[in-house]
């Protein structure tokens, strides 16, 4: 376990990315309605509807977490840098609460897209540093 002292941010910042995946979660059923649905179940396409923004916000967080996570987890069992490693982990968490603020508060689609790219950002710079500890 020792090991993984040195990781202790980006441990850290797994664990809020689970608290943070729950909350968008519970926000995103808030305030639906048969006439805000589609034939699928989810709220019509609106981003002007506090509800439609909700369900993407918290499904834009999950489709984000897989390669998070593997890219955090990959990277702590590989032994890449644990700096670079934990300054990554801990951006890429700043960045999507950044982003889940704007997507549940605003309809400010640059500022979504900023945060969604400083978070791939942190993402792939996540996988070269695997890729460069493993070869």
């Amino acid at each position: 376990m020792e090991n993984f002292t040195a990781y202790s941010h980006a441990i850290t910042s797994l664990a809020l990315w689970a608290v943070m995946i729950s909350v968008l979660g519970m926000i995103s059923t808030r305030g639906r309605s048969a006439e805000g649905r589609c034939d699928c179940g989810k709220p019509k396409r609106n981003y002007d509807d506090p509800v439609y923004r909700s369900e993407r916000a918290f499904m834009n967080a999950v489709e984000t977490s897989g390669p998070f996570i593997a890219a955090t987890v990959a990277a702590i069992l590989i032994g890449a840098s644990p700096l670079w490693v934990n300054i990554f982990a801990s951006v890429f968490i700043v960045a999507r609460v950044g982003m889940a603020f704007v997507h549940l508060r605003t309809t400010n689609q640059p500022a979504r897209s900023l945060f969604f790219v400083v978070g791939l950002v942190c993402i792939l710079a996540l996988v070269v540093m695997t890729i460069g500890a493993a070869f």
